[in-house]
């Protein structure tokens, strides 16, 4: 896969693979599992796909739509997941209305992958495993952040961080730091999965999931596909 060639006129064109119809996995789990893997490789061996697990979440609220990007920590045929502080902005929002949309881009690949869905969280047990296995630091911080609310200053932030970190002293064991109660994960539920494949001018693949049945992304007799129009 090449990069986009820009003309004088500083247009990029999307020289992508595109995707057809006859090139995708058997069910919309796969297909995304297999990107998001050649989204990671690429990383790895060219190094132009920086945190290819970025996942944009949207939600909304009563002032209208929220947008923010976070690390996609969870990924199963249920559908992509994150961690977050669950009083958060975005925890207080999915709590009051628990419809999500969602999408992994991938811009030198001309890739992206886009989901709507509702909200679910994470099991307590799938949550403490994924935190154990976080770096020492990592852990104190989820404790010295009360995440989205105001703070004076740096120092009153890095005070927090010093306060835990003598609490819960780094000794080398994933159960050296307690999860907090109110950090934990969300999955988004997918009814509807796109996958966008860039194309010279501007004839891009839409490729559609949508569900018809109550089977997971691995279960393809639960999807219809269909094609958009770029």
């Amino acid at each position: 896969m090449t990069r986009g060639d820009h003309h004088e006129t500083g247009r990029l064109e999307y020289v992508g693979e595109g995707l057809s119809e006859g090139e995708l996995a058997p069910t919309p789990f796969q297909q995304l599992s297999r990107w998001v893997e050649e989204a990671r490789a690429r990383q790895r061996e060219v190094g132009d796909v920086p945190e290819p697990d970025a996942l944009s979440v949207a939600t909304v609220d009563d002032d209208g739509p929220d947008v923010r990007t976070v690390l996609m920590r969870f990924l199963d045929p249920r559908g992509p997941g994150f961690v977050t502080n669950l009083t958060s902005t975005k925890g207080r929002q999915i709590t009051a209305r628990p419809q999500l949309a969602a999408s992994l881009t991938w811009p030198t690949m001309f890739r992206a992958i886009r989901f709507r869905g509702t909200a679910e969280l994470v099991g307590r047990a799938e949550v403490e495993d994924y935190f154990s296995a976080r770096p020492w630091g990592a852990r104190i911080s989820a404790w010295a952040s009360h995440q989205s609310q105001p703070v004076a200053g740096r120092a009153q932030l890095e005070a927090a961080y010093r306060e835990y970190a003598a609490r819960f002293p780094d000794r080398g064991r994933p159960d050296d730091v307690p999860v907090p109660e109110q950090w934990g994960g969300v999955r988004l539920r997918p009814h509807r999965v796109e996958l966008w494949g860039g194309r010279i001018n501007r004839l891009h693949d839409r490729l559609v999931f949508t569900r018809t049945g109550d089977g997971d992304l691995d279960d393809a007799s639960s999807w219809s596909l269909s094609r958009l129009q770029p």
